[in-house]
Order: structure tokens, then sequence, then C-alpha cells
């Protein structure tokens, strides 16, 4: 290491935020990155520690511990340090199809994992990987590089979410000819319509997409495989087919009244809303009309709103809800409070299972002065106004207890605790459960218990009724919902199988 000693030297120093009362002002990303001095400080922190977890990326204890990517972390924290910044890009995109994503969306499973972070805070690894790749746009380091030879092989990807582009971009630069449908208007999946601007501003995205058409990827929207274009033709007419369709049904609950108007799923709130901000930006630059379908008109404006739902979607609804203007906002989570620090049972490198306060509670708790999650808390009842419009809701306090029948611990509610709250929008953040069934039918292909894609052997390779044997599947659309990192890798590792199958072995 360029600074064996740097992790005893600089403490860790993290990028700069403007206040919550000023970034809710617009839904722009918020965040001041270090100068390149102090960004090499960072990087100097990194410790040579002999066993980097940061990279290690596999299962402890059912929890993913360090990058999934198995990202060459110490390799280009040490060449930030030295100031070898065309190496460090290089040993970035070696393992790293999009870090310009990841450094802004991933939850920094890296970190978690730092040896630095067991007895300190633990190296800025993301901060790190952003300094690297934006530094490669800024000269000329990250531009379109087509393949130099192309197969005439010709591959499908049905989705154009994370684990999609990750597909697509490495068979594209093995020299297939890869064609992307996207049943949206437009390119992204998860990281265009799920991910709010706040936290991932679109142009990032447009950026990237960019080269890669460039580099000879086609891109095709408006393109609903199963409804709009029939799975056999694409069977028919490619020589492999990758479903990447993410987990498109999201977890509803039942209970009395949920028919009532205003209550929505947290990702068709989250797509509105973006969709608003295109409709906005067409209005400014004085067009009329533009190539994207029209936003729903969602909106939290001077509405007290429940989140259902206390993991990240669920946060960026309440991020969302504050900048249109909601009234108030609280956010329920079925589960305890996290404790501050780890438990015995929970040690490094393992995931920490601590309190984690994100930006979207850091900005109500600014604006309503009080955060916003009620812990071991959920809805028993919705309240409806005679036009049918939702007024309120009835929610319930819950504990653990034993099922009886089961054996297994459950959160049951406590007898009379129910409480009346106002509401008149209620945002769904409960997950997701897997596939819409049409698209499996198209293609006679399986889907297993949590209706997933079926997988052969724990291949990538689709379970499918007759003899075809081209159907893959990458991300979430085989595995469950999951992280953006996650679904990039598994998008990587099934393009290494579809090469394979393509040409009897594989480079990537």
């Amino acid at each position: 290491m360029g600074k064996a000693t740097g992790f005893l030297e600089y403490d860790r120093v993290d990028s700069g935020a403007l206040s919550p009362g000023e970034r809710i002002k617009n839904w722009n990303e918020f965040h001041t990155p270090l100068g390149m001095a102090e960004q090499k400080k960072q990087a100097a922190r990194c410790m040579d520690c002999g066993v980097p977890f940061c990279q290690y990326g596999m299962s402890i204890e059912g929890m993913t511990s360090g990058c999934p990517l198995h990202n060459l972390i110490p390799e280009w924290n040490d060449l930030l340090y030295l100031g070898c910044m065309d190496h460090a890009y290089e040993r970035l995109k070696k393992t790293s199809n999009f870090p310009e994503f990841t450094c802004r969306v991933c939850p920094a499973l890296c970190e978690k994992a730092c040896t630095c972070g067991l007895y300190d805070k633990p190296v800025s690894t993301r901060e790190n990987e952003r300094t690297i790749i934006e530094y490669a746009y800024e000269n000329g380091l990250a531009g379109p590089k087509p393949p130099e030879n192309r197969t005439e092989k010709k591959v499908a990807v049905i989705g154009s979410g994370p684990a999609g582009l990750a597909a697509a971009d490495d068979l594209n630069r093995r020299g297939h000819q890869v064609f992307v449908y996207e049943k949206n208007d437009r390119i992204g999946g998860l990281l265009r319509y799920g991910i709010p601007n706040m936290k991932l501003e679109k142009w990032v995205i447009d950026r990237k997409l960019s080269i890669m058409e460039k580099e000879g990827i086609s891109f095709l929207t408006n393109k609903d495989v199963g409804a709009d274009v029939k799975a056999g033709e694409l069977i028919g007419s490619y020589d492999a087919v990758i479903i990447a369709t993410g987990t498109p049904n999201p977890r509803d609950i039942k209970v009395m009244g949920r028919d009532g108007e205003g209550i929505y799923f947290a990702v068709d709130f989250l797509r509105d809303a973006t969709k608003q901000l295109y409709e906005k930006k067409l209005i400014e630059d004085g067009i009329l009309s533009g190539d994207i379908t029209p936003a729903l008109g969602l909106s939290a404006k001077d509405k007290d709103v429940i989140v259902i739902g206390g993991g990240d979607t669920g946060n960026d609804c309440v991020g969302s809800c504050i900048r249109q203007g909601a009234k108030s906002v609280i956010q329920l989570e079925m589960m305890p409070k996290p404790p501050e620090k780890r438990r015995e049972d929970n040690p490094w490198p393992q995931w920490p299972l601590i309190l984690k306060t994100d930006y979207g509670q850091e900005e109500a708790i600014d604006k309503y002065g009080s955060d916003p999650r009620i812990y071991q808390t959920t809805v028993k009842e919705f309240k409806r106004d005679k036009k049918g419009k939702l007024c309120g809701a009835t929610i319930v306090s819950l504990e653990s207890q034993t099922d009886e029948k089961t054996g297994r611990r459950i959160m049951a509610p406590v007898a009379g605790s129910e409480r009346e709250v106002k509401c008149e929008l209620v945002l769904i953040a409960a997950g997701f459960l897997g596939q819409k069934e049409y698209l499996a039918k198209e293609l006679s292909a399986e889907l297993d218990g949590r209706t997933n894609f079926a997988r052969e052997n724990n291949s990538h390779k689709v379970c499918m009724k007759g003899d075809v044997k081209k159907v893959f599947v990458a991300g979430d659309a085989g595995t469950g919902q999951s992280l953006v990192v996650k679904a990039i890798a598994d998008g990587k590792e099934c393009a290494r199988e579809v090469d394979e199958f393509l040409m009897g072995y594989t480079a990537l």
C-alpha cells in the first residue's frame, strides 16, 4: 500500500450534504463530493488488511458480507491514493459494469465488512468509487469501446433494469448482437422509475445508455413481451433469450377498506413522481409533447400520508412526499426498532443489524420535528368518507409471539392498542412477490413457489415445458427481490452462462 499507516493518521471524512431544509426544495442529488486531495487521504485509510472482506461478497448467516461484484477494492483504493487514476479506473471496470450507479444507490456492503470498521470508521469506499468513475468520464476514459469482432449470435434481453443491462453489456462486449426489450417508455427499469431523482439523477443513466448504444446495443422501449410482443417470436428469432424483468408484483396488504381511493403501491407512486419531473422539464423546454407516457398526477401535497414499510423504498417515499409538500408523514414498520450498536450474535463482518436513519427520515425529523417511523405497528383498517375517499386509518401495535400451528415467531396484534390517525394518502412499500403470470405462460416457463422463474439445478437456465433450452433468467426475476449491486452481479453470471451456451466456452 502507498500509505501503510493511513488508517492511523486520517479520520474518515464524508462528502458534504445540503441541510434537510435546503435539499427538499428540489429533486436534485444533494451530496457535494470531496476534492481530489481529500479523497486521496480517504483512500489512504485502506489498511492492507490481508483478508479483505470488503470484496468477499458471500453469505454469512444468510446475509451478504462484502461486495457481490467482488470489486478489487484494496487495489483501486491504493491506486487512487497514489494518483494513478487511469489504472484505478481499469481495475474498477474489471469487475463493475456500472460504478456510476452503485456509487450512488448501493448500501455499501463493502464498507459494512471493512476491517478498518471493526474498531474505527470504515473506509469510504463508495465515495472513492464515485471519485474514480467521475474522473474517468471527465477525462475521456469511460467513452464507448465497441467490440473489435462480432459473432453471428443474437441475444434478446427482456427488461432493462440493472440485471438486464449488466447481462447486455457483457454479452455485447463479447461480440454478440444484443437487443434489450423494455415495457416502459424509457430504459432503466428500477434505476429509472423505482429510485427517486435525489438518489440517482436520470442524466447519470442516460449518459451510460448513450455509451452502450454507441457500443452496439439496441434498446426497444414500449415493448411488453408477452403482451405487445409474443414471446414465441423472440424464441424463434434469437439464439438466446434472457428474462430480466425484476419482481414486478408489489406485495399487497389485506385489511378492511383497502379498495378505498387514495391507497397506492409505492412503486407506482415513485414511478409517477419521476414521470412528473419529465413532464415539467418538457414544459420548461417549450416542448408540448414528449416520448413518455403521461403521469397519473399522484401527489402528497397538503395531505397526511402513511407509508407502510420501513425499508429503502419506504424511505424513498418519505423523501418524495416531503418534496411534494405533504402535511405530515408517518412510516409504519412491523418489526421492533433495531439496536444502535451490534449485538453479540451479529458480529463483524456480518451485515450490521443496527438502526439506520436515512435521508428521507432525516428530512422528516427536520420538517415535522420527530422521526416518522413507528415500530411494531401496522394498519388494521382504512377509513373512507361518504364518497369512498381515504380519510383515516386504524393502526395497531404488534408484539412477537409464537404461532401455535407452525411454531414460528410472528408479529401479532396487541389487544386494545388500536388508535385512529388521519390520512388522505397511503403508500404500500411492503416489498415484492414475483412475476406477472402472462410472460411465464407465453414462454411456457415454470415459476417456483415464490412466483420467480424456476431455474435448472441452480443455474440461470429457466425450467421450460418442452425442449426449449435457450431461455435464461437474470437478477430478481430468478432470485426474488434484492439489491441493485446483487442484480448486476447476477446479470454478469447469467451472461457467462449464455456465452458458454452460445459458443461452447466463455471468455467472460
